[in-house]
């Protein structure tokens, strides 16, 4: 009896420790239809990439910045936006939320999470010419009178 009391309150630990995390998770980026759907608009320009120090730190979106997780920051694009960011120097493309403003630096225009510059080997020369491709903009609320 004293062992499925433990076991019991062990589980019952975890989905608590989990309903506290809650807040700070973000769903994934499952678009399976992105690979194919043509974009609405795309560009040129030169993105850099933030990570450690802006770790954990609020975004413009509320959210926290996590450095792990597929996201950039934009000056004008709506929080929310889904963007393929393809580095014009190996061919190789992300897909990324914009939940952030910025970068405020030079004539750079977006800024990716540690986790695309990762991927798209970009963290030693820490900026890239790359191609952004706006896939998909949020559905804007209506105005209530």
């Amino acid at each position: 009896m004293r062992k499925l009391l433990l076991k019991t309150l062990a589980v019952m630990a975890a989905l608590f420790s989990l309903l506290l995390a809650a807040p700070r998770l973000e769903a994934p980026i499952t678009l399976g239809w992105v690979r194919t759907s043509k974009p609405l608009k795309t560009w040129v320009t030169t993105a850099s990439w933030y990570g450690p120090g802006f770790d954990g730190q609020p975004t413009a979106s509320g959210q926290l910045y996590d450095m792990h997780a597929p996201t950039a920051a934009h000056p004008w694009l709506p929080l929310g936006s889904m963007v393929r960011v393809v580095n014009l120097a190996t061919g190789e493309s992300q897909v990324a939320r914009i939940n952030d403003r910025g970068p405020y630096l030079g004539n750079r225009e977006l800024d990716v999470s540690y986790l695309l510059a990762s991927r798209l080997s970009m963290l030693e020369p820490g900026t890239a010419k790359v191609r952004i491709e706006l896939l998909e903009q949020p559905q804007r609320r209506p105005q209530t009178p």
